[in-house]
């Protein structure tokens, strides 16, 4: 882990133990840390600070929702100025499909994770969303085909 967080081994345990269960108690989390609750609540509201922790979600299964696709697309836009940049990225942040988005380097601008309710639905944002905004030029998409690993954030 680099050494610019700071943390010590407290703060490794409860940053382990939250990422893998958000709503577990400030009690149950001290006693599985080996603090008292007290210190943890101030561990825990000093990581928030620190901008280490920047929030508490639940985990959703998207297929369970009626949305088992997943398509990852890659977009290239015809300029890499700021203002088509920050036209595309607005854009993108309106879009509910759009669950992910990456400004990327190498030949392609960004990645994108994009989650419909079937194959249908993903040609029906890609059509009539995505290559209608006016700075892409190229769009790329791959369709997983099984995820191998998931995750919230890197383990610390």
């Amino acid at each position: 882990m680099p050494e610019s967080a700071n943390l010590d081994e407290f703060d490794v345990r409860i940053l382990r133990i939250l990422r893998e269960e958000g709503r577990i108690p400030v009690q149950e989390l001290s006693e599985r840390v080996g603090l008292s609750p007290t210190p943890v609540a101030r561990r825990m509201k000093a990581l928030e600070a620190a901008g280490i922790i920047t929030g508490y979600a639940a985990m959703i299964d998207e297929a369970a929702l009626g949305y088992p696709v997943s398509v990852f697309v890659s977009v290239k836009l015809d300029r890499q100025v700021d203002r088509a940049l920050a036209d595309f990225e607005a854009a993108v942040r309106d879009f509910p499909e759009v669950v992910d988005c990456w400004l990327m380097t190498g030949n392609r601008d960004y990645l994108l994770r994009v989650v419909t309710d079937g194959l249908a639905g993903f040609e029906a944002f890609l059509t009539g969303r995505l290559t209608r905004l006016p700075a892409v030029a190229s769009i790329e998409s791959s369709i997983p085909l099984r995820r191998v690993k998931a995750g919230v954030s890197r383990q610390p």
